[in-house]
């Protein structure tokens, strides 16, 4: 063999680890739950093929997929701008070169590597309405005590609160994006004029757009897929006002055995997930600006 064809072979044989695992760990149960979305399987029995049937009763028969899906957007649409625009404004402070800032960048970045289990945990006792730690705080200056996860008019607030716990992930994001900006173009503004916030408008927002952009679709594909924190603190309640979309779906899979319509509740998602990233990279257009080389 040339020594073409024995490099060729060679690296063939470094990624087949990969393909084997994408093959056998994703592409085939991504396949199969699409096979048995058409389908009725209790895991015990035969699979029994419906056709479109559980399609069907997704959006006509299944009041708590309407439901679950409201959940959903609620904490998505509102939590997600939310989450984004504190890690950038957390980001801010510290890209500065003060010393001992290193310690505060990992004291806000070490809770978002913290098991999703051992927060849960942490956030009832927070919550907890008689010796929770947010009432203790709306105590000291005045506020009446509230019911938090345990209030229907709170529960969805309470997760969105809750999910700046894990800001550091896009926090770290955003510092290397801060850093990444050349000190000279703030030189420059300074000398026309621009003070800090005309700065940070139109010199650091458009420059850190591509990182604002991956942080908002990533945060999207995080929050549609909500559940370990529902399940333990709430397990959808309370009334249902914490029945998200991913619990539904977990509910019909190992509650109900209802593994086909699982399925097309699986899929489903996808779709979905896949419509409002498609809308963000159509949007992205108008607002996200690439480095360019300029002949």
């Amino acid at each position: 063999m040339s020594l073409r064809q024995r490099e060729e072979i060679a690296a063939y044989l470094l990624v087949a680890p990969w393909i084997l695992g994408l093959l056998l760990f994703t592409a085939f149960p991504m396949a199969a739950s699409l096979a048995l979305s058409f389908s009725e399987w209790n895991f015990l029995g035969d699979i029994k093929f419906v056709g479109l049937d559980n399609y069907r009763a997704m959006f006509s028969r299944d009041r708590d997929f309407v439901v679950s899906l409201g959940n959903t957007a609620y904490y998505t649409f509102i939590g997600v701008p939310l989450h984004t625009a504190f890690a950038l404004l957390l980001a801010l402070p510290l890209s500065s070169k003060l010393k001992g800032i290193r310690y505060f960048r990992t004291a806000w970045y070490v809770p978002s590597v913290t098991p999703a289990v051992a927060s849960a945990i942490l956030w009832i006792l927070i919550y907890h309405p008689d010796f929770g730690l947010a009432n203790t705080l709306l105590g000291i200056v005045k506020i009446p005590p509230q019911g938090w996860i345990f209030d229907s008019t709170m529960a969805k607030p309470a997760f969105i609160i809750m999910s700046m716990w894990s800001v550091g992930g896009q926090m770290i994001i955003f510092l290397a994006g801060l850093q990444g900006v050349p000190q000279e173009l703030y030189d420059a503004a300074s000398i026309d004029g621009a003070g800090r916030l005309r700065q940070f408008r139109h010199v650091t927002l458009p420059l850190i757009s591509p990182i604002t952009f991956f942080n908002l679709v990533i945060g999207l594909i995080g929050s549609f897929q909500i559940f370990t924190a529902a399940y333990i603190m709430t397990n959808g309640g309370p009334a249902n006002q914490t029945l998200f979309y991913v619990l539904h779906l977990y509910r019909n899979a190992f509650e109900y055995l209802k593994f086909g319509y699982a399925s097309t509740l699986a899929w489903g998602l996808f779709v979905i997930i896949l419509f409002f990233t498609g809308i963000q990279f159509l949007g992205a257009k108008r607002w996200v600006y690439y480095e360019v080389k300029v002949d």
